[in-house]
């Protein structure tokens, strides 16, 4: 179903409209994010701005988009919660220097660990995370129980049947034209069309019938605002006047606009620069760091395949670092790649360097000048264009491949997948399926160990080796050998076998002391290079003795 996003090619007008797009799309997204960290929305767009504006002439994707995430906020809320906001800005600096650091060591090649089954269960996972995702766009701030409630009735069916609208543009739009993005074209389309709804029709409650992001913005701090002030109170008592009268005073002041950034010492109080300070700091740092490129190099690797291209992952490492180093310097909460952002601008024709960019000016010239007619888009229409994003993320073919997959590679997919929809952690979900696949490597090839034996003329017998020999094929190593009943002279042929650890390099030895114990000698022939070195590694474990057995006519490493 990838194909769905591989019909462009690169041009300056698709990256320049393709990053309106991704922007208007970006909104929502940051501020809600910044919600669920428990910070002002403005830090979350301020986020976005210097995540993406860096990472897009930095990075290691051209096309690729960043910006505040859930994933990282879900590590922030905890740090604010416990340590006060002055800590996040110094931890998202932290983790950008650990994330530099991690580029420069080259490590974003370990990307190429993960399985395929993996990648699999990653992006249905996604695809339905960000689908269940826009449920809350269909709720609304209900002043009878001061809580989010789903719509109901006309305001449902009017905001479904735009939201299909949305998706029916997206879909059909390209075979018309492809001179402007589909995506923007209905987002512009449905935009219009509500607010001629929205001046048709008249609420009670003063709100716009077709909700628009500024109507999500609202209802987000009226809920936020009742809850403060009433707690755990059982949704069936009403709200008293006064605690609506607070919400709706507290909703009053919410926006996305704002000035420009400013250093985050200038604003807040920094905290004490102790080791104290630095363990509290460390461990936020480590998991951010972590979560941030995981996130960012599976999308690497998704859009490289959708693009037929290729990124470079170190880069990216350095990139995503500098951005959030710049990004806490100025008072932002960190981020990384955004998988459903990067898929609408690859959907919108962005491939270059350009559409990044575009999409970060264009967020920080709504913040400035553009926030009242942001404020107006309807959620219909972004919601429509994000479940576009989700059948074009979902990997079909893969139900279909439900029969004909290896039952281990259909458990991690089904296991990464699943992980990902129910805690909503695609960096442990990734590392999960990566140590599962692992496992079950190891365990298949532990089995795969045999051995032939035959004697030579001389009468020696001849264990011919076949399989690795490593930590989990020991055992049976251990048990293809008698060494009370073979005769004085064995030799050990790893013509078709290697050596891969100590843990090999141990039974050896151990099967070495056993037929030198029995007064028999034991001759290891055929072994790699690398074997060799692992041997010659061991010290006095091996006496390398070229001459010791010249009927194989090769090198010969024996056992004392």
């Amino acid at each position: 179903m990838l194909n769905f996003f591989r019909f462009h090619s690169a041009s300056i007008k698709d990256d320049l409209l393709s990053g309106l797009t991704v922007a208007l799309a970006l909104v929502p997204e940051a501020v809600a994010f910044a919600l669920v960290a428990g910070i002002s929305p403005l830090i979350g767009l301020y986020s976005a701005f210097f995540i993406g504006l860096i990472t897009a002439v930095f990075g290691g994707r051209p096309g690729m988009i960043s910006g505040a995430t859930g994933a990282m906020a879900v590590v922030i809320v905890t740090l604010v919660a416990e340590h006060g906001i002055e800590y996040l800005f110094p931890t998202v600096i932290l983790c950008g220097l650990l994330q530099i650091g991690i580029g420069i060591g080259r490590l974003g090649k370990l990307i190429r660990m993960v399985p395929h089954s993996v990648m699999l269960g990653f992006v249905n996972g996604l695809a339905i995370v960000i689908g269940l995702a826009q449920i809350g766009s269909f709720k609304t701030f209900d002043p009878a129980n001061g809580r989010l409630d789903f719509l109901r009735g006309p305001a449902l069916w009017t905001m479904g049947g735009l939201v299909v609208l949305t998706m029916a543009i997206i879909w059909l739009l390209p075979k018309l034209t492809r001179a402007v993005p589909a995506s923007l074209a209905a987002i512009l389309i449905i935009s219009i069309a509500s607010v001629v709804i929205n001046q048709s029709v008249v609420t009670k409650t003063g709100d716009n019938f077709v909700a628009t992001v500024g109507d999500l913005l609202r209802s987000n701090a009226k809920a936020t605002a009742v809850a403060a002030e009433v707690g755990d109170q059982p949704s069936d008592q009403p709200i008293s006047e006064e605690v609506l009268a607070a919400a709706n005073q507290a909703a009053g002041s919410v926006g996305i606009g704002g000035g420009l950034p400013k250093l985050f010492f200038w604003q807040y109080t920094l905290p004490p620069l102790t080791l104290a300070t630095l363990w509290i700091l460390l461990p936020y740092a480590v998991i951010l760091a972590g979560v941030g490129l995981i996130e960012s190099l599976m999308t690497l690797t998704l859009i490289d395949e959708i693009t037929e291209t290729r990124g470079r992952g170190n880069r990216e490492c350095i990139g995503q670092g500098a951005a959030n180093v710049i990004c806490g310097l100025f008072g932002g909460m960190g981020g990384c790649a955004m998988i459903g952002q990067s898929l609408i601008n690859v959907n919108s024709g962005g491939r270059g360097r350009l559409s990044g960019i575009a999409a970060a000016i264009c967020l920080l010239l709504f913040v400035l000048f553009l926030s009242p007619w942001i404020e107006q888009i309807p959620m219909a229409a972004l919601v429509g264009v994000m479940f576009m994003v989700v059948i074009g993320t979902f990997e079909w073919a893969s139900i279909k491949m439900f029969g004909r997959m290896p039952r281990a590679d259909l458990f991690v997919m089904t296991l990464v997948a699943s992980y990902t929809v129910v805690m909503h952690d695609l960096a442990t979900a990734v590392i999960l399926g990566v140590v599962v696949s692992a496992l079950v490597f190891a365990w298949q090839h532990a089995t795969h160990i045999g051995a032939d034996t035959k004697e030579n003329k001389f009468g020696s017998k001849i264990y011919q080796l076949h399989g690795p020999l490593f930590f989990a094929s020991v055992s049976s190593f251990k048990e293809m050998f008698d060494v009370h009943q073979d005769p004085d002279d064995v030799v050990i042929d790893f013509y078709y076998s290697r050596v891969y650890d100590q843990s090999g390099l141990e039974a050896i030895h151990s099967l070495s002391e056993k037929y030198s114990a029995a007064g028999k000698r034991l001759h290891l022939t055929h072994l790699s290079r690398e074997c060799q070195r692992l041997l010659g590694k061991a010290g006095s474990l091996v006496e390398v003795n070229l001459s010791e057995d010249p009927q194989y006519h090769i090198a010969t490493d024996r056992l004392a």
